[in-house]
């Protein structure tokens, strides 16, 4: 808890046994902390040890059928709005991002005026380690694009370490619950939208650690998936979605 306000912890996780672990446990230093009350890993249909491990380090754990990212992220704010929580975290459950920021990302909202607030490696601050090539091409043409469609001076629209005052989730006009977001799309659609509808969004810096010699660091599939975080941006924009 910070300024009074309930914080929550969001952990997607499919397959990640070995990495999941270690990320419970240092979410679970800012409970000790006092920065935040709960850490939920929300096992996306995985086919190895990576529920075991969540519970066993003291997680509350959903585990639903495999669907998406986005439909675990769904879950897990459904989840946290049920509770009455104030602030979602949402972090990776692979081990790339780091806990001890979080103070960082969630202060703007417990104890300032955002609503929003993204994760950024490349703002003041902000560092990556061992970030493989086509993965900084891409990630920088993409946060160019979400600037010209949302005007947003966006800078790492792609990172996935955010935090979101939940009250934002009860707009009518912020739809997750659609079939089409339950990948990659959902985070996007997310970030454009609190934008779009002129909440108080800014970036945190943010560290992401690319673990070397560690085999799926990401389970992105090239072309299909980047397509799929880039689709509600045009999707949006354009008004075919809404």
């Amino acid at each position: 808890m910070m300024n009074g306000k309930k914080i929550i912890v969001i952990l997607p996780a499919y397959n990640e046994q070995g990495k999941i672990s270690n990320v419970v446990r240092k979410v679970k230093t800012q409970i000790a902390a006092g920065i935040v009350d709960e850490c939920l890993v929300v096992n996306d249909g995985s086919t190895d040890a990576t529920a075991a491990e969540a519970e066993k380090e003291g997680a509350t754990l959903i585990s639903k059928e495999n669907a998406g990212v986005g439909s675990a992220i769904r879950s897990g704010l459904g989840y946290a709005s049920d509770k009455n929580y104030d602030i979602a975290v949402i972090m990776a459950g692979d081990d790339q991002d780091d806990p001890s920021e979080i103070r960082g990302v969630v202060s703007p909202i417990a104890e300032g005026n955002r609503d929003f607030v993204q994760g950024s490696r490349r703002i003041d601050g902000g560092r990556v380690v061992n970030m493989p090539l086509f993965r900084s091409v891409t990630t920088k043409i993409y946060s160019y694009i979400f600037k010209f469609t949302t005007g947003f001076p966006c800078t790492d629209g792609t990172n996935g370490f955010r935090a979101i005052k939940l009250s934002v989730l009860k707009n009518k006009k912020i739809n997750l619950a659609q079939k089409w977001l339950d990948t990659y799309e959902l985070e996007p659609y997310l970030f454009y939208k609190v934008v779009a509808l002129g909440y108080n969004v800014s970036e945190a810096p943010v560290t992401k650690r690319y673990h070397k010699g560690i085999v799926g660091y990401t389970k992105m599939v090239p072309v299909k998936d980047w397509w799929n975080i880039l689709k509600p941006l045009v999707y949006l924009k354009i008004g075919l979605k809404k």
